[in-house]
């Protein structure tokens, strides 16, 4: 069984849009998709995958880390995939401003993309349910919350959890 751990990062703008990768339809992985700021994280970071977040948004919008405000972890998202490998996602949420200045990526086309329009766009199951959760739930408090993806009647569904530490209550 492999394990694989990958940071992304929502970042908002106070016009109300996240910032999306937009993939090239070319790409191999998720070609075509809209995707959250980030990738897998690599050797040296598995201990801080927020400096893996800051490093991938770094590398594909060229924003630094003194630009990106907040940057909080929120969300871990667990799947297990068909090929016997267990994902772990590391969910950053941020805020960087509308006039921030983006670098293009090798990867795609940065899209600022309206909250309230993410629904017909093509995106992952988990990005769609992250968001949903976030602006439903998440976004009204500083928890971190887990995720698992599991299958619901054919479709991709997450259970939600608080994460809490359990022993100094």
């Amino acid at each position: 069984m492999l394990l694989r751990q990958m940071a992304v990062a929502f970042l908002f703008n106070e016009a109300g849009e996240v910032l999306f990768l937009q993939k090239k339809y070319a790409s191999r992985f998720l070609g075509g998709y809209l995707v959250p700021i980030g990738g897998h994280l690599e050797d040296g970071e598995y201990n801080d995958p927020r400096r893996a977040c800051l490093r991938e948004i770094a590398e594909e919008t060229g924003l630094t880390e003194q630009v990106v405000r907040s940057l909080t972890l929120r969300y871990i998202v667990h799947r297990l995939k068909a090929d016997q490998e267990i994902r772990v996602q590391y969910v950053y949420m941020g805020s960087v401003s509308v006039d921030s200045r983006l670098v293009e990526s090798e990867e795609g086309e940065l899209l600022w993309i309206d909250n309230s329009k993410l629904a017909g766009l093509e995106v992952t199951a988990s990005t769609r349910a992250i968001m949903e959760h976030y602006l439903e739930t998440g976004i009204h408090n500083k928890q971190i919350y887990t995720g698992t993806m599991y299958p619901l009647q054919g479709e991709p569904a997450v259970g939600w959890n608080v994460l809490e530490d359990w022993e100094g209550k």
